[in-house]
């Protein structure tokens, strides 16, 4: 996957004995807040400043949930920042539709080579009428199952390719008094991924697709959606998870910490948590693998088919913004070539063509998503924000077992009608 008084740019004008000296101030937030991340991030800004004397970049590092509220806020108010990240698709695209976001086109426009360095995936969740209103920062990322090599090893389990496999590693895990999965789905976000890969798997693709476009024969109560909603519930009847799964919160580490513990085995989590996993704890960083979510008995779907994006923290520029040609820039350095070797380091794989990666745990990853046949981004980041918050809640009353399936679908595809 702070009510704090938003900071918007600003002039403000600092003084010596011996001068004054005018400083612009560009306020950049994001939701990046590892070590290793945020000092990449500090690193642009730095050389960002050395490039461009009078500018001054103040930066707010805020973590996932925290960070929505607090953007939310923001444009409601008028004082968003100046550069802010985001997921892109239908939460952005509600800020452009206000008037609120800068078309970056005619930058990207006059740097056409900036703009090829990009995989060419990476535009289409920041793309709306054929414009662009923001850049890939961060990562190119899918959901992976992340597991506990050492646990996986004691009890004689090899990772699962089938949904059936996978249900025999839960019962031999429960067995021994091991959680198979750790999940913090208070923020249900983190839930909805299995719900996701499950309606792929079912379906394939084109059943999430043409329920959005309300395409002829497109629908929320599919039964792709009705049976994925079945599984969900059977991986919960079978002790798939952590007691207490639903009121844990994974923005403080609740889910890492039962990996971390031995108390869980498995994770599934976007790419990125090899990274936080990395900055948290470096001793059971060596200890972690990942494989593919499985396949399932007669699905539809192909198994390399994921969950993810080409591209993540997308930058954007607000029209609050005094200087959105300083604020371009700052997005250049902030994904410039340093910047990028950085986030290589930090393991998360950027979203740019030629970037060299000799890791091989993420030299794999990024074999997972490059190879992909169909790469689906995140429900809640595709839907619009009412849908994807109504796909985020009954996802996790799913997961609670107080809602049916068929309850579940049927509530997403009345919202769907009524153009929610």
């Amino acid at each position: 996957m702070v009510g704090a008084t938003a900071l918007f740019c600003s002039v403000s004008v600092v003084s010596t004995a011996a001068f004054a000296q005018t400083t612009k101030t560009i306020t950049e937030w994001d939701q990046q807040t590892n070590a290793t991340s945020t000092k990449v991030l500090r690193d642009a800004a730095d050389r960002f400043e050395h490039q461009n004397p009078g500018f001054k970049v103040e930066d707010s590092h805020v973590l996932n949930e925290a960070y929505k509220t607090k953007l939310k806020v923001a444009f409601g108010a008028g004082e968003p920042p100046c550069v802010f990240e985001s997921w892109g698709g239908g939460p952005l695209h509600e800020y452009v539709k206000a008037g609120q976001v800068v078309d970056l086109t005619p930058y990207l426009q006059k740097n056409p080579a900036y703009r090829d360095r990009f995989l060419t995936t990476s535009w289409d969740a920041v793309t709306y009428d054929k414009k662009q209103y923001g850049v890939a920062a961060e990562n190119a990322s899918a959901a992976v199952i992340f597991y506990n090599k050492e646990l996986f090893k004691k009890y004689d389990l090899t990772p699962p390719a089938t949904w059936d496999q996978l249900m025999h590693v839960v019962k031999v895990l429960n067995s021994h008094g091991v959680a198979p999965f750790a999940l913090s789905n208070k923020n249900k976000w983190t839930g909805s991924m299995y719900y996701m890969y499950l309606v792929d798997r079912i379906g394939g693709p084109e059943v999430f697709r043409k329920a959005v476009d309300r395409s002829p024969g497109g629908s929320f109560d599919d039964p792709a959606f009705v049976e994925a909603g079945k599984y969900i519930q059977d991986l919960v009847k079978a002790g798939g998870f952590a007691q207490g799964f639903n009121g844990l919160d994974y923005d403080v580490g609740a889910s890492r910490r039962l990996m971390y513990s031995d108390k869980a085995a498995m994770e599934l989590m976007g790419g990125w948590e090899a990274s936080t996993i990395a900055n948290e704890d470096p001793a059971f960083a060596s200890k972690l693998d990942f494989f593919p979510f499985p396949s399932v008995p007669g699905g539809k779907g192909d198994p390399r088919d994921v969950i993810g994006t080409v591209g993540d923290g997308f930058m954007s520029i607000s029209t609050e913004c005094k200087d959105p040609a300083a604020a371009f820039k700052l997005i250049q350095s902030m994904t410039d070539d340093t910047s990028m070797q950085g986030r290589v380091l930090d393991k998360k794989i950027p979203p740019v063509k030629n970037i060299t990666i000799t890791d091989p745990f993420l030299k794999r990853l990024q074999a997972l998503i490059t190879e992909a046949p169909n790469v689906q981004l995140w429900y809640d980041q595709e839907l619009p924000p009412k849908l994807g918050e109504l796909h985020k809640d009954t996802s996790q009353e799913l997961f609670g077992l107080s809602l049916t399936p068929e309850a579940a679908a049927q509530q997403m595809e009345v919202a769907a009608k009524a153009g929610s």
